[in-house]
């Protein structure tokens, strides 16, 4: 079996500032962005949730039960897709982050989180390790530009007229 390779938020920034940077921006222009995760039965669920960067962390936060958190208690693999807005202001392109998140019980850690955050009441907390992060954009009016970073590779650029 190929095990793979994650890292945090933190390993990520430090290894690709820049890229970084852009990713944040995208998250940042909209509080809501898309989550999918696995059902019980292999089949994909997309829902809504908002995303956190904080402490060198990715965090995702969540209402208690709901099925995203029961679907990643079961099986931690995501992919996390940021708002395009109404599609005209892409500024930074579409990108996608892909990886495993893993539940939060640590009580001080909790309290970080929610004294930074200010959660409604109960909540899940996952801290995620990427696997993968992919930013498409168009450069020059003529370039499908796509950059993809994995942990422990450098950004591979694909660029396509």
């Amino acid at each position: 079996m190929t095990r793979t390779t994650t890292a945090n938020w933190g390993t990520f920034a430090a290894a690709e500032p820049a890229l970084a940077a852009t990713v944040e921006r995208r998250f940042g222009a909209y509080p809501h962005h898309v989550l999918a995760t696995l059902r019980k039965d292999g089949s994909p669920r997309t829902t809504g949730l908002e995303v956190r960067f904080l402490g060198g962390e990715l965090w995702l936060g969540m209402m208690p039960d709901s099925r995203k958190a029961l679907d990643l208690r079961r099986d931690p693999r995501f992919a996390l897709q940021a708002n395009p807005g109404d599609g005209t202001g892409m500024g930074g392109g579409d990108v996608r982050i892909g990886g495993r998140a893993y539940e939060v019980e640590d009580a001080a850690t909790r309290a970080a989180y929610a004294e930074e955050v200010e959660p409604p009441g109960r909540f899940h907390l996952f801290r995620t390790e990427l696997t993968e992060i992919t930013r498409t954009c168009v450069e020059d009016d003529a370039y499908l530009v796509l950059q993809v970073w994995r942990p422990g590779e450098p950004v591979r650029v694909l660029k396509r007229a």
